[in-house]
């Protein structure tokens, strides 16, 4: 028996096993039990304030922290710098493609990414603006000098009409000369201290909880992360599936059409079954070509994503299997997702920001006491507005100092205060409603991806069974073709059913693995168990035959158009 075939007999055999476990826990979701099939009263439910407590933290514990570095085997896939910006044609071609498993993609991504560095950059913003709201509990000591030191010098003359000559009656022409030379440095400290200040509690705990928002925020985005790069490296392993499933349909087009020439030249088959055939080969060439492409985009897509080096291309390594079983039920993942799904601690955090918002808003016609000492000191050399010559000897220093306290009461805004207080509370209650619409959209999510899977596993059942069906189904078609019993159609349409097979599956296996991943992202359990590995036999099986596909030239399309005119 060829390898294919026995690979796909021992992936049957296996797969009831691997999938009866998922089956138990996704069966028992529809049966009613009997004791609790009364409806809850709905008034009864706690609520999330009481679970999660008012101002819910972010627990980083529970999620695997972003890897910071990559192994020395990947040093040079380093991110190029953020700014940069090829500007040659050399320096964007592919050099090298690098084979990548799901968990090196995760881990590159997690270095890497951008994105998630620009919400790492957010979470350090939030937490620079939490501490500059705590400064307003301590004193603030301002500091001033006026000139270290400075100079002051000038030349004043008074003019008096009653100081006249004696000789001639008339006013002396110089005046009263007076100058000014003095050398002065002055120094002022200034202590304040808010002893009551009805806005900085609520301040500092809308910046606390904007703070836990966005902790929260880089913890969805790591999350969003790692689903984002499993499903873009899912989708790889099944392009990579569809250009293997492309392949294997050109070669068996070609043994078709070996055997319709063979038999058209030797006078038992018609010019129509070669014509079926050559058909069937320029269809399944298409396919390869569209499988082709949408290899490349893919491996271009988590190119982008891990923003690896412009001449670099990742693949994948592996190819699609089974990842594992599902455990929990359906209601255990739900109540799973309530707890762990940091998008519903974020609207509590929202009405406790806008309740802290509101508060701070009132404190703004409150009155405010404020402590203050104010300190002044200075010195001089020199005299400064002196009739007669400037004594550089004379000097002298002064200080005063004064303490007290000061109040200040805004009594009446126009009723803004009042206002936005209101304003402030209603977005509060909006934020009560987004919680429920997010709650609903939480469980969506989860029994989307619960019965994606258990669609993709009924799949996987099916597509597996109808692959060895059409893979027999040509094998025999093929022999009462070369007996001469049936004609090159029946060998043409089970080829084809037997590639719609095997696409089928490859898309099953890769939609099953897809809705895993987003059971763990969802839900934030692990309890995924591995299917038990294959018992394959001792000896080798039979290769099949090889058929070398020619690569097909790439023709422009103009040229191309008129082949076939």
């Amino acid at each position: 028996m060829p390898r294919s075939a026995a690979s796909f007999l021992l992936v049957a055999g296996l797969l009831p096993v691997c999938i009866s476990g998922v089956s138990r826990a996704q069966d028992s979701t529809l049966v009613i039990d009997e004791i609790g099939s009364s409806l809850v009263d709905q008034n009864s439910l706690p609520s999330a304030i009481d679970l999660k407590g008012p101002r819910p933290k972010a627990d980083p514990s529970l999620l695997p922290p972003a890897a910071t570095t990559v192994p020395e085997a990947f040093d040079e896939l380093q991110p190029p710098p953020s700014l940069a910006l090829p500007d040659q044609t050399e320096q964007v071609r592919i050099r090298e493609l690098r084979p990548l498993t799901l968990e090196e993609v995760e881990q590159l991504a997690e270095v890497n990414n951008p994105g998630l560095k620009a919400i790492a950059a957010q979470v350090q913003q939030s937490k620079a603006q939490l501490r500059a709201s705590l400064s307003r509990w301590y004193p603030s000591l301002n500091l001033t000098a006026n000139g270290l030191p400075q100079y002051l010098g000038g030349e004043r003359r008074d003019f008096d009409q009653r100081l006249l000559d004696p000789l001639t009656g008339e006013t002396q022409p110089e005046g009263i000369r007076r100058i000014t030379k003095q050398w002065s440095a002055n120094f002022a400290a200034q202590l304040n201290w808010r002893l009551i200040d009805p806005g900085r509690v609520p301040e500092i705990s809308a910046a606390r909880d904007t703070f836990e928002r966005t902790r929260d925020s880089y913890l969805i985005a790591l999350r969003d992360l790692r689903l984002q790069g499993a499903s873009l490296y899912f989708a790889l392993q099944r392009q990579d599936d569809q250009v293997r499933i492309g392949q294997q349909s050109v070669r068996a087009s070609l043994v078709s059409l070996r055997d319709a020439r063979a038999r058209f030249q030797a006078g038992v088959a018609t010019k129509l079954e070669v014509l079926e055939a050559e058909t069937q080969l320029a269809r399944d060439q298409q396919l390869l070509t569209s499988a082709l492409g949408g290899q490349a985009k893919a491996r271009r897509n988590l190119a982008s994503f891990l923003d690896m080096p412009q001449d670099v291309t990742p693949t994948a390594a592996l190819p699609a299997i089974i990842l594992g079983l599902w455990q929990p039920s359906l209601q255990e993942s739900i109540i799973a997702a309530y707890a762990f799904r940091e998008e519903l601690d974020q609207y509590l955090l929202d009405i406790s920001i806008n309740n802290s918002n509101a508060n701070a808003s009132l404190a703004q016609i409150q009155p405010v006491l404020n402590f203050f000492n104010n300190f002044n000191t200075g010195r001089t050399q020199g005299e400064s507005n002196i009739a007669g010559p400037v004594q550089q000897q004379v000097y002298g220093w002064n200080f005063d100092n004064a303490v007290g306290l000061s109040a200040t009461w805004s009594i009446f805004d126009g009723g803004r205060a009042r206002a936005e207080y209101r304003r402030n509370k209603l977005r509060a209650e909006e934020s009560k409603y987004n919680f429920a619409v997010q709650r609903n959209s939480v469980r969506k999510e989860v029994e989307q991806s619960f019965y994606d899977l258990r669609n993709s596993q009924q799949a996987i059942r099916t597509t597996s069974r109808e692959v060895l069906s059409a893979r027999e189904s040509l094998r025999l078609a093929r022999l009462r073709f070369q007996a001469g019993v049936t004609t090159q159609r029946e060998v043409v349409d089970n080829q084809r059913d037997l590639t719609s097979a095997q696409q089928r599956y490859a898309n099953a296996v890769s939609d099953y693995n897809l809705a895993l991943a987003s059971l763990k992202r969802r839900t934030g359990l692990d309890q995924v168990v591995m299917c038990p590995p294959l018992n394959l036999p001792a000896e080798k099986p039979l290769e099949e035959e090889q058929i070398l596909i020619e690569p097909t030239p790439n023709l422009p399309a103009c040229e191309a158009s008129q082949i076939g005119v």
